[in-house]
């Protein structure tokens, strides 16, 4: 019998995913909260909420983002979050950067009819996409979430020893841990089979940002070096 701590019903305030939603929705909400405020007469431009919004940005593709990038079923959705994501940030940006309060009002009611729509795509497709993806424990990657989101940091393992890991949860860590992966760091994948599948699923999701070098070429084992190249480079 499992512990105590692992026995839930499915669909209830005891499942591990469901709580995993709610946290997610509870920061959103809070940082529409935090953007609200700034309608009201302040003298911070928003560079706090700006700052909180990057985090949350950055908290999102490393860990949500990252586990659905490599999959058929969620692919373009990652594609098209990320570059309203870059849109969004790009503006808050502005909004930062802007010294007449007329201006900074506009900015900030756009912005708020940006996060919203973005914010709700995510509840309502994303999460609910993640939950419906082989080998992808919602509950651990909210939690790494939650860690980024509090300025931590996640483990950054230089090799990724995959073979003892289901096949249908292998691809998910391997985006996941590549996300993390600034410009020009690495790590060796570990695999028991050559994995083209994988690679073509790289060339699919991050053309041209990426290598692929062999170390080892069998026949038991397969070792892979994975470099994240500049996006301009």
């Amino acid at each position: 019998m499992p512990p105590t701590a692992e026995v839930y019903i499915q669909a209830t305030g005891t499942d591990p995913s469901l709580r995993a939603q709610a946290a997610v929705e509870e920061t959103h909400q809070h940082l529409l909260e935090g953007l609200a405020a700034l309608t009201e007469p302040h003298e911070d431009p928003g560079s706090a909420f700006t700052e909180q919004l990057h985090r949350l940005l950055t908290a999102t593709d490393q860990t949500l983002y990252a586990a659905a990038s490599g999959a058929a079923e969620t692919r373009l959705l990652v594609r098209a979050l990320r570059t309203a994501a870059g849109t969004i940030s790009r503006h808050a940006d502005s909004l930062t950067a802007s010294t007449d309060s007329a201006e900074r009002a506009d900015a900030t009611r756009t912005l708020a009819g940006m996060l919203t729509v973005h914010l709700d795509m995510e509840r309502a497709v994303l999460l609910p996409a993640l939950l419906a993806l082989p080998g992808v424990d919602l509950p651990a990657l909210v939690g790494d979430f939650t860690t980024v989101l509090k300025g931590g940091r996640l483990e950054d393992p230089a090799v990724v020893d995959v073979r003892e890991i289901p096949h249908g949860r292998r691809h998910p860590r391997i985006f996941t841990r590549f996300a993390r992966l600034a410009a020009g760091e690495s790590f060796v994948l570990v695999n028991n089979h050559d994995p083209k599948p994988l690679r073509r699923e790289f060339e699919a999701t991050h053309p041209g940002r990426f290598t692929w070098e062999y170390v080892e070429s069998g026949p038991e084992q397969w070792q892979v070096r994975i470099t994240r190249v500049a996006d301009d480079a």
